[in-house]
């Protein structure tokens, strides 16, 4: 795919996964796919977005597909929803 489509090939991986998706909800397939969710306790995690696998239908997501993590998976994942907490409490600092 790069060497065909040289440029542009970086807009293959995303706009698949985007059709994949916009197919999940079109057919309320439910079907668990990567996505960025609203975590709502799930990993013990509450009120961040963060990449994960949930199923997704006609509402968008369904549920976070909780998967059974490492120790060290989930202190990433637990640090990785502390970083983006941090950045968006950046951005409501800033004045426009």
């Amino acid at each position: 795919i790069v060497a065909f489509l040289k440029t542009g090939s970086a807009y293959y991986a995303p706009s698949a996964a985007a059709a994949w998706m916009v197919k999940a909800i079109i057919d309320d397939s439910g079907e668990e796919l990567p996505v960025c969710a609203w975590m709502e306790g799930e990993y013990g995690i509450d009120g961040v977005y963060l990449g994960v696998i949930a199923e997704v239908g006609s509402g968008g997501v369904r549920q976070v597909v909780q998967e059974p993590l490492s120790d060290e998976e989930l202190a990433g994942l637990v640090e990785a929803a502390e970083a983006v907490k941090a950045k968006v409490a950046d951005l409501e600092q800033i004045s426009l």
